[in-house]
């Protein structure tokens, strides 16, 4: 990089934010190598504020991890009290899957309030969406969000970028595990409106119009979109099976937009990677093993023990 290109500033009078080849973890809590985005990938998502990563799960663990969710929504007295939740028991290895990984490593993380031990992103909240072409639960068209690039980071709803970098905020995370067909359910998405300098055209009050795009994909596929898009519901209409669809939400480590927590006796039961998912929302001194104010990974002092 010359000094010319455009740079990262952190806590540091105007200088160019050093990064070391270790700053961001490379292997998941499961010991996973990370699946880090193409370029192609990269450019995708900044244009047009999602991607969609079909097939990312093997069929066998797709349908374990559909049994779970359901026994969670449908029968949740069969599961220890620590476990109703959608990042129990199969579904914790979707909090941080090595395509998530990569994903937020990119778009979310910041190096320095990360380590190979640690994510330099926070988990917000984890919820299943499960709609069916019933009447009454269908899921409801509901258009909303946009020009985040635009928005103050107040609300996490914001998206950034210079050229080479982009940071996405409040960034979803939805596991599709059952099969979407295209305009018959899902989540529909209005293609570049997180960098929306004019208000949106009331056609956007028309899930027909040709402001929104969307998307088919088999079971075990992964949605990703930032919250600063607009976007929607998309009423499922699909009559050969039910939306099971994992919705994650992720945020910076100093920012956070609800008040979501998961029991401590299931976080306690994560391998300690996993755990790093759930730490306090803030930066000072927030990296298991160091001591961070705003230096580089290499000038950290490391924590007493």
């Amino acid at each position: 990089m010359t000094d010319n290109e455009p740079f990262v500033v952190d806590k540091n009078l105007g200088k160019k934010l050093q990064l070391g080849p270790d700053d961001l973890p490379k292997t998941n809590a499961d010991g996973e190598p990370v699946v880090e985005l193409t370029q192609e990938q990269k450019y995708l998502f900044d244009t047009r504020g999602w991607l969609l990563v079909p097939g990312a799960i093997d069929p066998d663990e797709v349908e374990a991890m559909r049994q779970h969710a359901e026994a969670v929504r449908d029968e949740p007295e069969s599961l220890p009290e620590h476990e109703r939740n959608y990042i129990s028991g199969p579904l914790g290895k979707l909090t941080d899957h090595p395509v998530v990984v990569g994903f937020l490593n990119e778009f979310l993380a910041h190096p320095h309030l990360s380590s190979p031990d640690c994510y330099g992103f926070r988990m917000e909240s984890s919820g299943l969406r499960s709609p069916a072409a019933e009447p009454d639960k269908q899921g409801k068209f509901s258009p909303h969000n946009g020009s985040g690039f635009f928005r103050f980071a107040v609300d996490s709803h914001h998206y950034q970028c210079v050229p080479g970098k982009a940071f996405s905020g409040l960034t979803r995370v939805v596991w599709e595990l059952a099969p979407v067909k295209h305009m018959q359910g899902g989540t529909l998405l209005a293609t570049g409106s997180h960098k929306a300098a004019y208000t949106a055209p009331e056609s956007i009050q028309d899930p027909q119009s040709e402001v929104w795009d969307t998307y088919a994909c088999p079971a075990g596929s992964v949605l990703f979109f930032t919250e600063a898009l607009a976007h929607s519901t998309c009423p499922w209409t699909n009559t050969e099976n039910a939306r099971v669809g994992i919705f994650n939400l992720y945020n910076s480590v100093g920012s956070s937009w609800g008040d979501w927590q998961p029991p401590e006796a299931l976080i306690e039961k994560m391998p300690p990677k996993r755990q790093t998912l759930f730490r306090g929302v803030h930066c000072a001194n927030n990296v298991p093993g160091f001591r961070y104010g705003g230096q580089n990974q290499a000038d950290r002092p490391r924590a007493e023990v």
